[in-house]
């Protein structure tokens, strides 16, 4: 979870796409434009929190008085790359703090300048003076804001703030994509993967960012290519971890990140990157196993996505056996076989049978469409 919200409270997620930060000749973070864009972004989102409709009248005022927003980013592992910067690496890390720096600075100044121009967040603001100063001390005195520069915490003293939270970096998985670009803070899965998609089908991904690598240097080897082309699966779990803290510095709010482990990690490891996340800060984590799960959205082979070899979590005879039924009629005592292929019965509404309409296998009674053939 990136965003830990108060009751009523509204997610208003936006991210900077950091692929386009990148000077691809110096091999360098254009700051200056990331700065502008943050500031547009902060401003943009601000103006959200007053165009929105809301459906329920506790959603605007909470909107409205804490004015929240969530700026993240996506790209990360691409400005990495464009850098020449191993992602996990020490180096990798030193030039994400700074990134991240830049980022919350920039932000939580741009939001002390609104509200010079349009106020402050009416949380912020009390019924007299004196409350309203004490209000501000109280918030720059949280953990997270007395990390940051003593100008923005005077500032904030002196004018107050436009947003209560700036800072949220949430997966971006469909946008991501979309534009072509790593996903939130990810590394790059793998160079080519197969995702699995809604309708049951194996679509092959490339990464766009290797044949623009290859076109800008003739002379590269495809099959070799520099180490800064790190993929997730080739990371520790230990420096996904590590990168996730250096992020979660700057951010106020939680942050969206995997930490990916390899078959057969046990649970006391598990446990110990968890530990190492919460010493570092984090406010929150996944660690995902791979192939603990019977079918995963992202696979190095295509095959991969069934059922198949478990992670080996208990030994054969404590694996813990949960079958969902109806009834109590126990699954082995039934011929009924619910699933998705022809002739089956129906896993939804577990009445009618699966057939073949129209290119989908769909249910003839609740017409739950289960697998399509194209």
């Amino acid at each position: 979870m990136e965003q830990p919200l108060a009751p009523y409270s509204v997610c208003n997620l936006a991210a900077v796409n950091l692929a386009e930060m990148a000077n691809k000749d110096t091999k360098t973070v254009d700051f200056k434009k990331l700065e502008q864009t943050v500031k547009t972004g902060v401003r943009m989102q601000d103006n959200v929190i007053d165009a929105t409709p809301y459906f329920l009248e506790e959603n605007k005022k909470q909107a409205l008085g804490e004015r929240r927003v969530g700026l993240g980013v996506m790209g990360m592992h691409d400005l990495l790359i464009y850098c020449e910067t191993e992602y996990g690496s020490k180096a990798g890390n030193e030039l994400i703090d700074k990134l991240f720096e830049a980022i919350a600075t920039t932000a939580y100044r741009e939001s002390i300048e609104l509200a010079k121009e349009k106020g402050s967040f009416p949380f912020l603001i009390g019924k007299t003076d004196e409350e309203t100063k004490e209000l501000r001390e109280a918030f720059i005195n949280t953990g997270y804001m007395k990390k940051m520069p003593e100008d923005i915490r005077e500032a904030i003293l002196e004018n107050g703030i436009r947003n209560s939270h700036l800072l949220t970096v949430a997966p971006t998985g469909s946008t991501g994509t979309m534009v072509g670009v790593s996903t939130g803070l990810e590394p790059y899965f793998s160079f080519s993967y197969y995702r699995s998609g809604r309708l049951g089908k194996f679509i092959e991904v490339k990464a766009s960012i290797v044949q623009e690598y290859l076109d800008r240097n003739p002379e590269a080897d495809p099959n070799n290519l520099p180490k800064w082309f790190v993929a997730s699966m080739d990371l520790t779990p230990e420096a996904h971890a590590d990168t996730q803290c250096v992020i979660q510095r700057w951010v106020d709010s939680s942050i969206s990140k995997t930490v990916n482990a390899p078959r057969g990690y046990k649970v006391d490891q598990v446990e110990s990157v968890y530990r190492r996340l919460y010493n570092g800060g984090a406010k929150g984590g996944t660690v995902y196993v791979d192939g603990s799960r019977d079918s995963q959205v992202l696979t190095l082979k295509a095959e991969e996505n069934t059922v198949g070899e478990q992670t080996e979590l208990f030994h054969e005879t404590a694996k813990p056996k949960v079958v969902l039924m109806d009834t109590v009629q126990e699954l082995e005592k039934t011929s009924v076989s619910i699933g998705s292929e022809i002739g089956d019965t129906c896993p939804v509404c577990r009445t009618g049978s699966v057939e073949e309409i129209g290119g989908c296998n769909t249910c003839t009674s609740c017409n739950a469409q289960l697998k399509c053939g194209i």
